[in-house]
């Protein structure tokens, strides 16, 4: 391919760990994939994270590190005919590395093609993934792998990516560019490195002129010039996912049912799409309407039952019962708020009179001391501190304004009085 017609995200594709931005955790000078590319001990792994973050940047970084065989398949037009061609070739290779990009589409016939040359060693596998690969990868291919979790870019690591690009590119050299402002770029391309540095080439290129100024509004013109067609495979899988869950949880059933229709009509996997309902039924809904995860995971079982398309008409009612619902996000944010707590505060000591004693010692070292047995009590209940002493009184569960967490709220109160704040 002519270098001029190559996307931006292309042209400049980092080959060296050093040349990376972001993922500091991962390839930074202490990171754990940095010290395992720079001893060429490359294990099998699955590189999960959002998209254009680094995933497919890491696993060329890697075949240009290491001095071994290297094939690419795409899990989206590759099958186990074309995994099973490369394992044949890795019988007469050594440390053959395979990289199959979005292996979360691999279905488990697929996946366990790849089992038996990883176990045996004959090949060395690196997956992709935008998923959860503990839902999207067979447990026996996943317990073979090291998992490498890839965090979003921040705005920092996409601003340095800007100005990297405007530096570094030969056809954007041409142009003298001036940025005077980015969030328009930051926010259209939602934080994917791909498709910010393809919509900066293309700003650039539809602006008139050899000085120009990069501005938001103008951003906004060129971006919306560009007909939007969902592909599943592509950008548009990305931005339609994220309208259609933020129509449910905006309690609009009309826009979720057009989102869901458009996911549906590009060919969407109704598996993926009954997942996102699940998560939705308890990060939006909550204890709002307990009822919704039911409803949710029922839909996601019967889609797996029944398939397309009779599937469509179940995540049809789903869809527009999770819209229709109340919504609280406060069990989310509860947990949330208590791993941020606990990465503060680290490993706690539990109180003595909650620790468990199955040994004569433990009993003599205080061990379940004093514990209150609940159902001993009126109520069920008895006022006791369960909490470590260092952060007893944290109310990390703030119930969210809808009537059934109203209620748990008042119950709460009633029994805490004021100690967590109800």
């Amino acid at each position: 391919m002519d270098f001029s017609s190559k996307p931006l995200a292309e042209r400049i594709r980092p080959e060296t760990l050093d040349d990376l931005i972001g993922q500091e955790h991962l390839v930074g000078k202490n990171g754990v994939l940095r010290r395992a590319i720079e001893s060429g001990s490359i294990p099998s792994m699955i590189l999960w994270g959002p998209p254009g973050v680094g995933k497919t940047t890491i696993a060329n970084i890697i075949a240009n590190a290491v001095s071994a065989p290297f094939y690419t398949l795409s899990a989206v037009s590759s099958g186990v005919k074309e995994v099973r061609e490369v394992i044949q070739r890795a019988k007469f290779q050594s440390n053959t590395i395979l990289f199959i990009d979005e292996i979360h589409r691999f279905n488990k016939g697929q996946q366990d093609a790849l089992l038996g040359a990883v176990e045996k060693g004959q090949i060395t596998l690196i997956g992709a993934t935008t998923e959860n690969p503990s839902f999207e990868v067979n447990s026996a291919l996943l317990s073979r792998c090291q998992v490498y979790t890839l965090k979003a870019l921040s705005k920092e690591d996409l601003t340095r990516l800007v100005k990297h690009a405007l530096e570094k590119d030969e056809l954007l050299k041409k142009k003298t560019v001036g940025l005077k402002e980015t969030q328009a770029l930051f926010s259209i391309s939602g934080g994917d490195a791909r498709k910010l540095l393809n919509l900066l080439d293309l700003v650039v290129e539809h602006l008139a002129g050899d000085q120009i100024e990069i501005t938001d509004d103008k951003v906004i013109e060129i971006a919306q010039q560009r007909v939007a067609i969902y592909d599943k495979g592509g950008e548009q899988h990305y931005d339609i996912i994220s309208a259609f869950i933020k129509s449910i949880r905006g309690s609009d059933p009309n826009a979720a049912l057009y989102y869901l229709a458009r996911m549906i009509e590009g060919g969407e996997d109704i598996k993926f799409i009954a997942r996102r309902c699940v998560i939705l039924a308890s990060e939006d809904i909550g204890n709002a309407n307990p009822t919704a995860l039911v409803i949710a995971t029922s839909s996601f079982q019967a889609v797996n039952l029944i398939g397309y398309p009779e599937g469509r008409i179940v995540l049809g009612q789903c869809v527009t019962y999770l819209a229709s619902s109340p919504k609280s996000n406060a069990a989310y944010m509860g947990i949330k708020n208590a791993q941020q707590l606990v990465q503060k505060t680290g490993d706690l000591p539990v109180p003595l009179h909650l620790r468990n004693a199955p040994t004569k010692l433990m009993k003599e070292e205080g061990y379940g001391k004093g514990y209150k047995y609940s159902h001993d009590f009126p109520g069920n209940f008895v006022d006791q501190e369960f909490m470590p002493e260092e952060i007893k009184g944290a109310t990390l569960y703030d119930p969210g304004q809808n009537a059934r967490e109203a209620e748990m709220r008042k119950r709460l109160k009633a029994m805490w009085k004021e100690k967590y704040g109800y």
